[in-house]
């Protein structure tokens, strides 16, 4: 069965998986860096009201798949997440700053999840007429 979040006007489900690398790829996401990342995205994740459903935290990058509110833009909450967690794996491990000039890339990877095929969407919307 589909789960469905809600707000006060909608119910919703918007699923995203979503990569982002270091800076030059570097493979520092290992040991207690790799965990802490892991509990600073639970935290904001939280606090942006974001679920994460699905996270692997690999050496040299992040894969998320979350379940974000239709009210925020995929591209803000991922700005969230990376400013949050750069400022404090940066302050607790100061090493990241002798390596990095930046924790991460300005880039990312974000496409959505969804629970049938592109083709299949489509001949639902085009048989609505039909009915």
């Amino acid at each position: 069965m589909k789960s469905f979040r809600s707000l006060s006007h909608c119910k919703f489900s918007c699923k995203y998986h979503v990569i982002w690398c270091p800076k030059y790829r570097r493979k520092v996401l290992v040991g207690k860096v790799a965990e802490r990342l892991k509990e600073l995205l639970e935290e904001k994740a939280a606090n942006l009201g974001v679920e994460i459903l699905e996270s692997e935290i690999m050496p040299d990058h992040v894969h998320l798949l979350l379940d974000a509110k239709p009210t925020e833009a995929i591209g803000v909450v991922i700005g969230r997440l990376k400013g949050y967690t750069s400022r404090y794996l940066r302050k607790e491990f100061p090493e990241l700053k002798r390596q990095l000039p930046t924790l991460w890339t300005n880039a990312y990877f974000a496409s959505t999840v969804g629970g049938v095929t592109l083709s299949t969407l489509k001949k639902y919307i085009e048989s609505q007429k039909d009915k």
